[in-house]
Parts: C-alpha cells; structure tokens; sequence
C-alpha cells in the first residue's frame, strides 16, 4: 500500500513538471524525459553497477551534444558537460541553484547539514569547518596519523595471510575521523558508534521507505540513537573549553573547533543542532570518499610494478633517515611528492563520488536553454576528467601529467573535490591519511591480488566484489626470500 502511494506522488510530480513547464518547450534542452516517474533512472543504475557511466554520458553526449535533458529518480532533469558546466555547478548563487537532497536523506543527515545549506548558512557553516583542516593544522596532527594507521595495521594486517582490502580501509577512515575530529580515543565509545554510524551508511543508499526492518528504517533509528551520544560529546568539550583545561584546546578535534569559533560580534558560529548534523555528515561523506581512494592505490600497486617501485624507494628514502620507530612529520609528506601525483591520477579515473545533482530555485538561462525551476542539474565530474580535448590519452594511467613543469588542465576540468566555494573542505585531510598509510604499507608489507580481475560496481561508491583481496607478507620476508 505504501509503495503504491509512493508511486503514485511519483506519477503526479512527473505530471505536474511535463505539463507546468509545456510553454518551455521550444528552448528546453534536446533530449527525451522518456516514460512517467521512471524515465532513464533504471538505464542510469545499471550503467553505475556495472561501472560504465562515461559511456552512458558519452552516448547522450554524441547524440544531444553537451546539454540534454532527462528523467531520473522521479525529476525532470538536464545533464550538462564540460568545464563550463562543472563551473556553473560549483559556483552559481545558492538562490538560483540549490544542493537540495531528496527529503528521505536529509532525515538521515539532518536538515542543517552543509550539503544543504546554500547563500550566507553555507558560508558561515563552511568557514567554520575549514577552520579545522586547514595546512597549519594538520601539520600538529601527523605524529597521530601516523600512531592511528600503524596499530591498524599491526590488528588487521600483521600476522594475517589474506586481507579484505576495502573493508578495512573503511575502518581505519572510520577510526581517524572518531580519533582526529571527534577526539574519540579507542575504546567502548567508538565500538558503540560503529553499528549505529553502518546502519546509516546502509540506509543512504536504501529505499526511502520508513517500515520496520527496512534499511532505511534502521538507518534513522541509529540516527535517533547517534545523535545523543554526540550531543554529550559537545557538552563535554563544552566544559573542558570552560575549564581551560589541556582538554580544551581549541584545535584538538573538529568539534572542539565549532564550539571554539565565534562571529566578530563574539557569538558562536555554529549551534549544537548544526554541529550535530555536520559532524554526521563529516563522518559519512568522509569515510566512503577515503576509503575508496586507499583501496584504488593498494589495487594499482599491485598491478603496476614500475609504479611500485617509484614509490618504494620514495619512500625507502624517506624511512632511512629516521628511526625504526620514529613518527612521520611534516616535512617527510611534503617529501611524498611522486605518491600524491599517483593519488591524484587515481581520482583522475576513479573519482569516488561520480555524480553531482542540484535543484533550480528558479528559471535559469545556461548555454541558450531555459532549465525550469524544480528542475534538477546533474553532472558527471569523470567525464571532463576523461575528455581527450583536456587530458591526453586519457585513459592511459599516467602521473606526469601532474608533474610542475606540465600545464595545468583548464580550471574546474579537474573536480574529484568538487570547485570553488564548494570545494570539499577535508581534502588536506585526505591527502595527510593517504600518504602516512602508503608510506607504512610499502615499507612494512608487500601484497598480490588474489583475483586479478575482481571487478567493482558503483552504488553509487565503487564497491569490489570481494572486497578487494589481497595475499599479504611482511617486507622482511620478502627481502629474505630474494638474498636467499
């Protein structure tokens, strides 16, 4: 009965969108909004799971050019493509194009998330949180990286003979946001955390229907139940900020660092509601993002030998001028410069994210159409990262491309963070992770894939089959095992 109902509004809202916009219909983009409330989302899905999405833009592309429209997920909507739109999509007015997410996500994210929020709230809530990983912060937070990812590595990877790749790299991000922006240590509070943090994970990409026993049911009673244990976390920093105690540096952890900012006029910045629903939000778009690049770099390590080898001895360097035991600074990730080209390159062809949809508030005019108001906007940012007309040989895995001495692609070509004011704000933060664990896997471990050809599917998030596996072994039994 309810899926019935759920269908039917589906049917309406179509309706309403074909017949409410009927007088656009000479300077609407090309293309075909195909048949009632299902239109090209089921093509869409398929194209995801099997990871052919750029050929399924690139077919659109090649018959209505680089603006067409379409039916997905119950909208009318135009896809656009190229660096022109990826600008548009980055920077345009938040009163003229909004990040609105469908109502059964805000539910699990929470209505005053940033993805949300657009004009002078985004603004506000964005500086407050970019305030925590800018460069001169993290740079206080290395030697904790570093502590975080070597005892992951010495419960999940040490002693172990084959290892699922994917779900521990999703662990280790879930433990380094509890850790580095919770400023949760190890222990019963995170072990509480998890279930309820994967319950919500689960329902994000569910069917929206709220009965028991739905993943998406599950998904906001762990919500219901998360967001007390964060709301006693704030009120504990909270006190410990009061206190002036070493508990209260204002740059312990993320939250800490809401609750520190102020206005000029000396009020606070964010409220708990805000704090709550981003910390949310942090934890979920931060955990599926990283975990996917580290486990696209452990894949091509150990697919590419002379990629392999760079890096080895990058960071063989890098380890013979410290002690065996002695934490990674700074100075010795500045030092990874090859390593983070190869990240780059990787989020080049395997962007986590791959689609990015926002909402008209009004009629808007772009490339000579009209896009009517509640229509939705979507692009794929892999396309511009695959278009030979902006990186030669595109498919072709190639780091140098990122070297100084070559031209830097066209601006908002290349947007695995998103652009401008919308630019992802934990990027350093990713970049700090990723290069502290490929220093301490390649100097600790070498490993093979067990099944070459595992392949992944995207739903969205690229997901391998079988997780990833891999056969692990020390380094040290490697090394004996050639001298021998």
């Amino acid at each position: 009965m309810v899926i019935m109902i759920l269908l039917l509004l589906l049917i309406l809202v179509t309706t309403y969108f074909l017949f409410h916009h009927k007088k656009y219909n000479s300077q609407l983009p090309p293309g075909s909004l195909g048949p009632p409330v299902i239109g090209q989302s089921l093509s869409l899905l398929k194209a995801l799971k099997a990871d052919r999405i750029e050929k399924w833009f690139q077919e659109r592309i090649t018959t209505h050019g680089p603006a067409w429209k379409a039916s997905l997920f119950g909208y009318p909507t135009v896809v656009l493509h190229g660096p022109s739109a990826n600008k548009f999509i980055y920077t345009c007015d938040g009163n003229l194009l909004s990040n609105t997410q469908p109502p059964s996500l805000s539910r699990i994210f929470g209505s005053k998330n940033i993805l949300e929020l657009s004009g002078n709230d985004h603004k506000r809530v964005r500086a407050a949180i970019v305030s925590f990983p800018k460069v001169e912060v993290l740079k206080q937070y290395v030697a904790k990286v570093d502590e975080e990812i070597r005892h992951h590595l010495q419960t999940h990877w040490h002693g172990k003979h084959e290892v699922q790749v994917q779900p521990l790299m999703k662990t280790l991000t879930f433990n380094m946001i509890c850790s580095l922006l919770f400023g949760i240590e190890r222990g019963p509070q995170r072990e509480k955390m998890l279930p309820l943090f994967q319950y919500m994970m689960g329902g994000v990409l569910s069917i929206p229907i709220n009965l028991p026993f739905t993943k998406y049911n599950r998904a906001i009673m762990a919500r219901k139940k998360l967001v007390p244990m964060i709301l006693h976390l704030i009120h504990e920093k909270r006190d410990a900020l009061k206190e002036q105690t070493k508990q209260g540096d204002p740059h312990k952890d993320l939250i800490t660092s809401l609750l520190s900012i102020r206005d000029d006029d000396g009020s606070k910045m964010m409220s708990e509601e805000e704090i709550i629903d981003n910390a949310i939000t942090v934890m979920i778009a931060g955990h599926d993002t990283t975990s996917v690049l580290l486990t696209f770099f452990v894949r091509l390590l150990a697919n590419n030998k002379s990629i392999y080898s760079t890096i080895f001895r990058e960071h063989q360097e890098i380890s013979s001028n410290k002690a065996s035991e002695e934490a990674l600074t700074w100075e010795d990730l500045t030092k990874m410069k090859y390593t983070w080209r190869v990240a780059t390159e990787i989020l080049r062809i395997n962007p986590p994210a791959s689609l990015t949809f926002r909402r008209t508030n009004q009629d808007i005019e772009y490339g000579g159409f009209i896009i009517p108001k509640g229509w939705q906007v979507l692009i794929a940012m892999s396309m511009t990262h695959m278009d030979d007309s902006l990186f030669q040989n595109p498919t072709m895995f190639d780091p140098t491309r990122f070297e100084k001495h070559v031209p830097s692609p066209p601006p908002f070509s290349y947007v695995p963070f998103g652009g401008g004011p919308r630019m992802c704000p934990g990027n350093e933060f990713v970049k700090t992770e990723t290069l502290v664990l490929i220093h301490r896997l390649v100097t600790t471990f070498t490993w093979e894939l067990l099944k070459k050809d595992e392949s992944f599917k995207r739903v969205p998030m690229p997901e391998f089959d079988q997780g990833l596996l891999v056969k692990v072994k020390p380094l040290s039994e490697t090394t004996l095992s050639c001298e021998a």
